[in-house]
């Protein structure tokens, strides 16, 4: 019997340390869920300079715009003009020129130009633009031991484009680029609502039909930007938006303008993210390089004009918000009036 004895209790004591372990597992997944434990992806790198444990200035961000036009600096160029209108595909991590550039992961160059250096590591890949390259296809390389190549003069940075199973990832994302932080918020500076991108605000005391919603929006780079980039704005990573009645009461729930905290959309749908107006740092026009002049960051709330006939005449308000990666926010809000039917607006 009391071998029996010590055998039930020891079941027992086996039962309850597998529910207690349950419980931690349950309230780890809780935590992760949460955002308060960050699970162990085996995604985080290192930066692709020296030294390579601490954070660097990043000047351009995923998704920010990339904008040559083919005509000159004239309205009709900005509202109407061709050009080369893409995402930017990666980060730009400031270095001087001349600065080796090393492997955030090692693997097997696949691909080298006069530009660029991409290394795969089995279905992930990174590329790394604007070095003169001192590898060549075929060769293993080791993370933050292989020289890639140096930085173009120039330059003043390298860009770092993150590949995942065949898809751009953003290397803000938290764990992957390490050690990597920011406490700056982006911010909306202004709220747009017109019948066409070029065209005037109508006014928004008196707004009827079918308008363009429109928010000028712009983040600072988590470290100060040394050189000629200093002070130049980056693009927030999302951007929502809702509509609520005068009293607060919500009518158009929150909705996504644009999200590029993981990854960006096709460059075919540039004109559908971006408003006409926009424009990227130090943007191109013709044969016009606007040195030093900051770019100019326009949203579409939504991908076609917004039927106010689906609101009811009254007082409301669009409040738009933003946030970058690491989860820093601001809002702005705009009031306005609908009045499709004739009469006084009421409330």
């Amino acid at each position: 019997m009391k071998t029996n004895s010590t055998h039930m209790n020891l079941g027992g004591a086996s039962r309850r340390t597998g529910s207690a372990a349950i419980r931690l597992l349950l309230l780890l997944a809780a935590l992760v869920l949460a955002g308060l434990l960050a699970p162990q992806s085996g995604l985080a790198y290192g930066w692709p300079v020296k030294p390579f444990d601490r954070q660097h200035p990043v000047r351009g961000y995923l998704g920010d715009p990339r904008t040559i036009f083919h005509q000159g600096p004239t309205r009709a160029s900005l509202y109407y003009g061709g050009g080369s209108f893409s995402f930017h595909q990666g980060v730009d991590v400031c270095a001087p020129d001349g600065t080796a550039v090393y492997p955030v992961e090692s693997g097997i160059v696949d691909g080298v130009t006069s530009e660029w250096v991409r290394v795969r590591s089995g279905r992930d890949a990174f590329e790394y633009w604007h070095v003169t390259a001192s590898v060549h296809v075929g060769q293993h390389v080791e993370k933050q031991r292989t020289v890639l190549g140096r930085i173009k003069r120039g330059a003043g940075h390298v860009h770092l484009t993150e590949i995942r199973n065949g898809c751009v990832v953003n290397p803000l994302l938290p764990g992957h680029l390490t050690p990597y932080s920011d406490h700056t918020k982006p911010w909306v500076s202004s709220i747009h609502l017109r019948t066409t991108d070029e065209g005037e605000d109508v006014m928004v005391g008196f707004v009827r039909g079918r308008v363009e919603l429109l928010a000028e929006a712009y983040d600072t780079p988590a470290l100060p930007v040394p050189g000629t980039w200093h002070g130049l704005p980056v693009t927030p990573a999302l951007i929502t938006w809702r509509i609520e009645r005068w009293d607060g009461k919500v009518i158009v729930p929150e909705r996504v303008a644009r999200d590029v905290r993981t990854t960006i959309p096709t460059n075919a749908t540039f004109w559908t993210v971006y408003a006409r107006g926009s424009y990227q740092n130090m943007s191109v026009f013709g044969k016009h390089y606007s040195w030093g002049q900051p770019g100019s960051y326009v949203f579409r709330l939504t991908q076609h004009s917004f039927d106010t006939r689906r609101l009811r005449d009254g007082v409301y308000q669009l409040e738009v918000t933003v946030r970058d990666t690491a989860g820093n926010h601001s809002s702005l809000s705009q009031r306005f009036a609908v009045h499709n039917a004739p009469g006084v607006v009421g409330v």
